[in-house]
């Protein structure tokens, strides 16, 4: 494999609106940012992913953008980014921006001269076509609910929009569109940003026919995602988007990407892929309901073990993929991994330990380290996400009472990750100085980043060794580049497994035992191989000799010798 820049880097999201206030506005900004770059690098984090800040009207929470070229006074101006760009540097960190180029928002200047002239060329930026008989063009549903077209005004057409009405799809077998958005990528690229997150980028394929499908819901509708699954081709658009921009920076590209044919893995993160790294996303599909949020069930440690295992065997024959347990757009991974006894410390280090120590690209997400958990949500009136209120009202469709229907949904809302980052036991968890625009976590003044940084067995503490140990000179390339075999994989409630350099054999070398109990009760393991040295640990109690006792929600890193004859 060719050796990569970023291979061994770990990588941290900001949502910018709720990580730090500056100004006392209640909405975090690029200032806040740049203030927080030294807590970072203390942390251990190399790559910095910001979500949106390009002007927007905010529809999807900057989803939405309305000028690329712009960043959104909310966060504060081109000049704070730049300060920002420069900070980054001097500590030899790296910032990748999102790229959301499935679609725009409709006050962005293109949609205003399609709306303006329908027949014109801006138009054919996105998808207008005629209605059939007085109704839409085709019968998909939008990821947010509703129809995926929307009626063009003083018209007999309609535009397509696979997210909110307000983000217009764009047309990516426009040559001119094309042109526009490499162009808009490498502008970003030359003021030396590292890379992109990009966006929902396997949607921009669609069938020019709109074609549609057997209704999946009571609404007459067919879910988009199906109609994704059915579209071939997408790579040549991908591959032609690389080559236009990212190859020729040697940039970082992170793609968010579901419903892929997996045939395709290889053309899209191998040696020379489309993309550095896609988000494994595996897990977090176990949770999905049939119909919704509210049939979601829970995860099943034993099926989720089986997940990663099968993703990390298949995944390490191709190339690397982007490891994470929350983002922007998921539950927090404390409340949604773990059983209700393991919400805690130990348990929390204990998830850690196994996302970080995965081969691929560790993502962190903001609070993550200080195992921030979901809010309590007490009415939907407290709720900003689009999805959120659309999967309330799915609920209460389905019979379900007001009080059912937000119990069950707020296990899966965006707004969970979407709370204020809680540096302090202060007053909005020293978030900020004004009103925040959403409502704090009540449980800020248990869990915060200025009480653990003072004690020495805090959550946080414990996040800074694990990212040590995974980039120290003596573990680094094991930890990179070190294949990945599952253990003791029969044991009900221990999820463990081996990294070992190439070269090693089951009788030769050197190897580290990642294992992990996620059940309430100690368990004692035989050991397959001598144990040389703890690598890391999160409870005191957990012990290794002839046999690894191993308490409940305990975590060990072990350095192993030879195999035991």
């Amino acid at each position: 494999m060719n050796r990569k820049w970023w291979h061994d880097k770990v990588a941290y999201q900001i949502y910018p609106k709720s990580f730090y206030d500056t100004n006392g506005d209640g909405i975090g900004d690029l200032r806040g940012i740049i203030s927080k770059l030294d807590y970072l690098k203390e942390l251990g984090i190399d790559i910095i992913w910001i979500s949106p800040i390009y002007q927007s009207p905010f529809v999807d929470q900057g989803y939405d953008i309305s000028d690329y070229y712009k960043i959104a006074p909310e966060f504060g101006t081109m000049e704070d980014f730049d300060e920002l760009l420069a900070e980054a540097k001097k500590r030899d960190m790296h910032i990748l921006m999102d790229l959301v180029i499935n679609h725009c928002s409709d006050k962005h200047e293109w949609f205003q001269k399609a709306l303006a002239d329908p027949e014109g060329d801006y138009a054919d930026y996105f998808y207008f076509r005629k209605g059939k008989d007085g109704n839409p063009p085709g019968n998909y549903r939008s990821y947010f609910g509703g129809s995926c077209w929307e009626p063009v005004p003083g018209t007999d057409k309609y535009y397509f929009h696979a997210f909110a009405k307000e983000q217009p799809d764009l047309n990516w077998e426009n040559p001119k569109m094309k042109q526009d958005i490499y162009d808009m990528i490498n502008w970003w690229l030359e003021k030396g940003l590292a890379g992109f997150r990009i966006d929902a980028i396997i949607n921009i394929k669609k069938n020019q026919d709109f074609p549609d499908l057997e209704p999946d819901g009571p609404d007459g509708l067919a879910g988009f995602h199906r109609a994704v699954e059915r579209t071939e081709g997408v790579g040549e658009l991908l591959e032609e988007l690389k080559q236009n921009t990212f190859a020729k920076y040697d940039a970082f590209t992170v793609a968010e990407v579901f419903n892929m044919h997996e045939e395709e893995l290889e053309e899209f993160i191998g040696e020379d892929g489309h993309f550095s790294t896609i988000f494994d996303f595996s897990a977090h599909c176990l949770s999905e309901g049939e119909h919704g949020w509210y049939d979601a069930p829970d995860i099943d440690f034993k099926e989720w073990k089986e997940t990663v295992i099968q993703s990390q065997m298949k995944l390490q024959k191709v190339g690397f993929e982007a490891n994470i347990i929350e983002n922007h757009d998921e539950p927090r991974g404390v409340s949604r991994f773990l059983p209700e006894y393991a919400r805690n410390a130990a348990g929390t280090k204990m998830l850690g330990t196994v996302s970080l120590l995965l081969r691929g690209i560790p993502f962190l997400y903001q609070g993550q380290e200080i195992g921030m958990q979901n809010c309590v949500w007490e009415k939907i009136e407290e709720c900003d996400d689009i999805s959120m209120r659309d999967q309330y009202q799915t609920a209460i469709d389905a019979g379900l009472t007001k009080e059912e229907a937000m119990k069950v949904c707020a296990r899966f809302s965006r707004d969970n990750a979407r709370t204020p980052m809680q540096w302090s036991g202060k007053a909005h968890a020293g978030f900020t100085k004004g009103t925040p625009w959403l409502k704090v976590n009540p449980n800020y003044t248990e869990i915060n980043v200025e009480d653990q940084q003072e004690k020495e067995d805090s959550v946080l503490r414990y996040y800074q060794k694990l990212i040590a140990l995974r980039k120290s000179e003596e573990w680094k390339e094991t930890f990179t580049y070190g294949s990945f075999a599952p253990a003791y994989e029969t044991q009900e409630n221990i999820m463990a497994f081996y990294r070992t350099l190439a070269g090693s054999s089951p009788n030769v070398g050197e190897k580290v035992l990642v294992v992990a109990n996620f059940g309430k009760e100690a368990v004692e393991l035989p050991l397959e191989y001598p144990v040389r040295n703890v690598l890391l640990s999160n409870l005191p109690q957990n012990h290794a000799d002839e046999t690894l006792k191993l308490a409940g929600c305990g975590v060990m890193v072990l350095e192993c010798g030879a195999r035991k004859e």
